[in-house]
């Protein structure tokens, strides 16, 4: 059996690939190991965590058609909404005009990416797990669920198979190949707000919600179905709060009434979801090359990042715009060319967004907590209402704009700079709002010229 391109996995990242290369006319096959969650609702298990779409995620959609077939199917986000120990909230918007992120389901998200991939023509194969791929003749060797195997040779074998890839630990047995994994200090438990006994939402649902309690926090996306999906994040070990010192449901309700009380009495299947459902990693990957003889890594597989700047899913997409514009641009007669092309631009700019993520599992956790931080966000927005061009923060420029991640990462450092030195003023909470605001912006130039 000879495949022109074969995707390896079929998830959100893989589906939109297919998508795009159908488009193009090309002859695609997508093997994914897991069993048809269509078909089959238990195979999708423990991959139900929201998804949060921004502009590079929505735009790659709308160049694939399918942007309007997903909206239906997403809630609006404006802001953070943090929630102090005592039950007060604050309502922190992520950009202005009405600028909002859009939490989705991921089963229901990538459903319809598979169904568009599938009506456009290309053919997909369940219950395939890799075994192995031979980089050097682009032969790859998959397990059937009957415990048979199967080979398969394709001119192109593009990797969307996620942070764990079959194709790049084919990689690794390739020369000159480097590879970091790192499995941060913390992990994850997904948990659930469900609706109120009449039937709607029991917090704000226009808001990502936040429990921002230092080394750990809770995080809570709104469904269409009125509830709430939860993530806790904890250190494994080492602390007093974290997963080793919670045994089971009981010690999970006594943290939960410490430490986020208002939560707490909207959860009654607290004890229960937390005993039932899995306790999980957060990865972050590097590698390179991407590209070994016309095998491409994509997505999760060629750059791995932990959740917290919710652009992980965002970034795969952007990966598979970029990725289209290149065989746009030099056909597919050279695929070395475009994979080689593809590279190099995307590099810089995953290890950025990368980097950022990290670091924002910080402010996420810690700064939010911190008066301070709020004034210093009240300051950047106010000098992007008044200079929308000249000053754009940080997450602005990596959620709601096409600015490379490397460049908003390099203009976001300078604004920190310049941030920090208007913080160090000790009157800065009571004098904030009649700061000298053009002197601040003056001051990029300043720093940019030393």
């Amino acid at each position: 059996m000879n495949d022109k391109i074969s995707l390896l996995g079929a998830g959100l990242i893989g589906s939109l690939m297919g998508v795009y290369l159908k488009k193009r006319g090309l002859d695609v096959a997508i093997y994914e190991k897991r069993r048809d969650w269509r078909k089959d609702k238990l195979a999708a298990e423990g991959r139900s965590i929201n998804m949060a779409l921004s502009h590079r995620g929505l735009k790659a959609l709308e160049k694939a058609g399918l942007k309007e077939k997903v909206m239906p199917y997403t809630l609006p986000m404006y802001g953070r909404r943090m929630h102090d120990e005592h039950g007060n909230t604050y309502f922190q918007p992520y950009g202005k005009d009405n600028q909002a992120i859009y939490s989705v389901s991921r089963n229901t998200f990538n459903e319809i990416l598979l169904e568009e991939a599938d009506r456009c023509g290309a053919n997909i194969f369940f219950n395939h797990k890799v075994e192995t791929v031979d980089v050097e003749n682009k032969r790859v060797r998959f397990l059937l669920a009957d415990g048979s195997t199967k080979d398969i040779s394709s001119e192109v074998i593009i990797g969307s198979d996620g942070a764990h890839s079959s194709l790049r630990n084919a990689f690794e047995c390739q020369t000159r190949f480097n590879y970091k994994q790192e499995y941060i200090s913390h992990g994850y438990k997904e948990l659930r707000i469900p609706p109120t006994a009449d039937g709607g939402f029991a917090m704000d649902p226009e808001a990502l919600h936040i429990w921002p309690r230092g080394r750990f926090m809770l995080i809570a996306l709104p469904n269409l179905d009125k509830s709430f999906t939860c993530t806790l994040f904890l250190p494994f070990e080492g602390y007093k709060v974290c997963f080793e010192k919670i045994h089971d449901g009981k010690d999970a309700e006594y943290i939960f009434q410490t430490y986020f009380n208002d939560a707490y009495h909207l959860m009654p299947d607290l004890a229960e979801e937390y005993d039932r459902n899995p306790t999980a990693a957060l990865i972050n990957t590097e590698c390179y090359p991407w590209t070994v003889n016309n095998c491409l890594l994509i997505g999760d597989a060629a750059h791995a990042i932990v959740p917290f700047y919710g652009q992980g899913m965002n970034c795969g997409f952007e990966d598979c715009n970029i990725l289209d514009e290149l065989i746009g641009k030099f056909g597919t007669f050279s695929w070395d060319l475009v994979f080689e092309k593809f590279q190099k631009i995307r590099k810089p700019d995953t290890d950025a967004i990368s980097t950022l993520a990290m670091e924002n599992f910080v402010e996420m956790s810690d700064s939010m907590a911190d008066p301070k931080f709020l004034i210093r966000k009240k300051i950047e927005a106010k000098l992007h209402e008044l200079f929308p061009d000249e000053w754009v923060p940080l997450y602005s420029m990596v959620t709601f704009t096409d600015m490379s991640y490397s460049e908003a990462y390099a203009q976001g450092k300078l604004q920190e700079q310049i941030m920090d030195e208007v913080m160090r003023d000790p009157m800065i909470s009571h004098k904030w709002d009649s700061l000298d605001f053009e002197n601040i912006l003056n001051r990029v130039d300043a720093v940019r010229s030393v």
